[in-house]
């Protein structure tokens, strides 16, 4: 569970961010507790990497106000930036640096002594299971030895927040979820994480989720509310000629949604129908097919949520 649940360690008002003429971010408010993991959900260019550069200080709001960690931002940014940690999308240490120079580099920029440098590097190589590689060039290293590399230099310092940009786009299932698993240990020695992500089981590990889009806040929760609160019903179609019953289920008003999974079709009806069942098989004359309910998932919150903030129908096309 989060720790320190009742202390905020994010507080933004009506935050946006404009370059030019496009508004990257637009009228945010987040209320982010400390010992959280909290995750930005959203398709690409929906704001997330630019919110996250704002709350850290790395961008400066065009309007509104930002407080992490007790000090305002963009103000007292220098002061922040010795107690966060930012891992991007792309890695960027040092590919001709070994793994344990690009540490020490680290250890360097903090200010930390060279006694204090190795002892620290030596706790996060047994941690990162970075041993066996220490004195390998990163350039020759896998995407999960790196992923697992630039880990340990966020947090180097010990960061009361740690800011993940995308940090699992180019890494397999299996160190992804390793790499959840550590998170969870920093959350429990009381880091709090924000994270971005357009990995749905990735989303669904958080403690609570925004979802942007098009740089608005379309929905804000723990993932069981959001799922809780779609305002839609789902109904599961077996049966043949999937793609002309989709087809039809679409041109009805009552029907969010409906994409294939599969051998089956997945129906998003909305919750003022009283037997989404009935209404599926009445809509697209199947008196025959097999049919049953089914719980939400989170996909289905984000792209309901993600095209209803859009003013668009849901065609079931690619996220």
């Amino acid at each position: 569970m989060p720790r320190e649940a009742d202390e905020a360690a994010i507080t933004a008002h009506n935050v946006t961010r404009r370059f030019g003429e496009f508004t990257a971010v637009d009228n945010v408010s987040l209320n982010i507790q400390r010992g959280c993991i909290y995750g930005f959900l959203g398709p690409n260019g929906s704001g997330k990497s630019t919110c996250i550069r704002t709350l850290c200080g790395l961008l400066e709001p065009s309007e509104g106000n930002v407080n992490v960690l007790g000090l305002e931002i963009p103000r007292e940014a220098e002061a922040l930036r010795l107690r966060i940690g930012y891992m991007t999308q792309k890695f960027s240490l040092y590919d001709d640096l070994s793994v344990q120079e690009n540490l020490s580099f680290i250890g360097q920029i903090y200010g930390f002594n060279r006694r204090t440098v190795r002892s620290r590097s030596d706790e996060l190589c047994d941690t990162y299971h970075l041993q066996p590689i220490r004195k390998q060039r990163v350039g020759s290293l896998s995407g999960g030895q790196k992923q697992r590399l630039a880990l340990a230099a966020a947090v180097f310092h010990k960061p009361d927040l740690l800011f993940l940009d995308e940090p699992t786009s180019a890494v397999d299932p299996e160190n992804r979820r390793h790499f959840w698993e550590k998170l969870f240990d920093l959350c429990d020695q009381g880091t709090t994480i924000l994270v971005s992500s357009h990995y749905m089981d990735e989303a669904e590990r958080c403690h609570r989720l925004a979802i942007l889009n098009a740089g608005k806040l379309v929905a804000e929760g723990t993932p069981q509310q959001l799922m809780d609160d779609l305002g839609a019903q789902v109904v599961e179609v077996g049966g043949e000629h999937l793609r002309q019953v989709r087809q039809q289920l679409l041109d009805c008003p009552e029907v969010h949604s409906a994409s294939q999974q599969g051998a089956r079709l997945r129906v998003l009806v909305d919750n003022r129908v009283s037997d989404p069942a009935e209404f599926v098989r009445r809509s697209a004359e199947l008196p025959d097919a097999e049919l049953h309910l089914t719980h939400p998932s989170l996909e289905d919150v984000f792209v309901t949520v993600t095209t209803e903030a859009s003013g668009q129908r849901n065609t079931g096309g690619s996220l």
